[in-house]
């Protein structure tokens, strides 16, 4: 039997409590990869009431066994990188010969943030809502051959004719079409040599250390960032990120071959968020969203935006189940609802399923709800599947069923050990557990159809 190498990725628009999840699980891999985005992605950890917030490294790292990789299809500002560093150091995390950077990730500059911020400020434009972090603009530099890689930070020559033929161009397209000032070259050039000198020690050829730690048996999670539904060709275009947020990236951004994948894993809310604008058929306007929204202590990580809330999409959840060969679910935030009376669900869209391609056919979307009781009792930090209220545990086998995805596991606050891992899943299975009658602690979450 194969050594697990398992995707985690979010199952909506992201902040599904991904952090967490990676964390929990990577004491059983030997190595955590990251494999897109940038640092417009915050994952938070709790570990006894201290609270992380990682943005580029994975959460693997805060475990200390667990070797920890930024994959080539993540978009580094080494800047971020060297304070993230620093900031782990600071509460006694070190991540020498534990953290390696791959020598093909392209590198964030400022004229890259620069550019995406006078793109979202100015009148007219459409906004995306981006963190305006450089992330777009450095992946359009990528995929226009004209980026500049981690590597290249060690060629001077190579360093020096990059930053300043690039920043002529983008001074100028920045001040014709924004009125942007200039940036300076030789302040650019002189912050990235010493950059470069500081992640220096974790720079490394990642694929060749994936794939020869996948070859000697050894186990890797690889960790999405955002959620399928921001992937750049299968979200919610062209209110989605940049880079390919679902299964199908990971392989790409990390140089693992597919046939070393053993499944993948899908983190959701017990209900729904999204940051930013865009479609969201179930967002929950008015007093009742911005409840939800302070129960759930619902706003962004690294910007502190308050998210858009809503219930939870089954006919989302059943495209990001399909698009990304979901094998198990994790329901995370449970307690969040605890005391609603009544939890709508969207188990359709009136008029058909079909996820549209466009904006104007998502504004056409109208959403089914079915209404489920709620338990009305706290779950917070309950551990055992038996002890979850009987309609808590309802809801849950529900929402298997109309996503038609088992689920394996459900967080009920934000610790570690606020977790209830449901024996025997499928879950587990992936994960290289035990399974069998001497694991059966609780009763198995099934999805056995698609609707209810």
């Amino acid at each position: 039997m194969r050594s697990p190498c398992v995707i985690v990725l979010g199952a909506q628009w992201g902040d599904e409590g991904k952090g967490k999840i990676v964390d929990l699980l990577a004491g059983r891999f030997a190595w955590i990869a990251r494999y897109q985005g940038g640092h417009n992605a915050g994952h938070t950890v709790v570990i006894g009431g201290r609270r992380f917030i990682l943005q580029l490294i994975p959460c693997g790292i805060l475990r200390g066994a667990s070797k920890a990789v930024i994959g080539n299809g993540v978009v580094l500002d080494p800047q971020a990188l060297v304070d993230e560093i620093a900031s782990l150091a600071a509460a006694g995390v070190d991540v020498a010969g534990q953290l390696f950077v791959s020598n093909r990730a392209h590198v964030i500059l400022p004229y890259h943030r620069s550019i995406e911020h006078a793109a979202e400020s100015a009148p007219g434009r459409l906004r995306i809502g981006t963190t305006s972090r450089g992330i777009g603009p450095a992946y359009e530099d990528k995929m226009g051959r004209r980026g500049l890689r981690v590597a290249d930070l060690y060629d001077p020559a190579l360093l020096r004719d990059h930053i300043s033929e690039s920043l002529a161009e983008k001074n100028a397209i920045a001040q014709a079409l924004f009125g942007a000032a200039p940036l300076d070259a030789g302040s650019i050039l002189e912050t990235y040599q010493g950059l470069a000198e500081q992640i220096r020690p974790f720079v490394a050829d990642t694929g060749a250390l994936l794939n020869a730690a996948a070859a000697r048996g050894e186990s890797i999670l690889l960790e999405g960032a955002q959620g399928a539904l921001l992937d750049i060709d299968h979200g919610t275009y062209p209110f989605v990120t940049s880079s390919s947020t679902t299964a199908g990236g990971a392989c790409i951004g990390t140089g693992l071959a597919p046939t070393r994948l053993t499944g993948a894993i899908g983190v959701s809310k017990a209900y729904c968020t999204r940051v930013g604008g865009g479609p969201f058929p179930t967002e929950l306007a008015g007093a009742a969203g911005d409840d939800l929204r302070r129960r759930g202590n619902e706003f962004g990580s690294v910007t502190g935006r308050p998210r858009r809330v809503g219930w939870f999409d089954a006919p989302l959840m059943r495209y990001a189940a399909a698009l990304n060969g979901l094998d198990a679910l994790v329901v995370t935030k449970l307690d969040v609802l605890d005391e609603l009376a009544r939890i709508p669900v969207c188990v359709g869209y009136r008029g058909g399923d079909a996820i549209p391609p466009t904006v104007a056919g998502w504004g056409a979307i109208e959403p089914v709800y079915e209404q489920l009781p709620g338990w009305q009792t706290s779950t917070e930090g309950v551990t055992r599947w038996q002890d979850l209220p009987p309609r808590a545990r309802d809801y849950l086998a529900f929402l298997a069923r109309v996503s038609g995805v088992e689920i394996g596991m459900v967080s009920t606050g934000p610790e570690r050990d606020q977790t209830i891992t449901i024996a025997g899943s499928k879950l587990e299975q992936l994960l290289g557990a035990p399974t069998g009658a001497a694991a059966q602690e609780g009763a198995r979450v099934r999805g056995n159809s698609a609707r209810p």
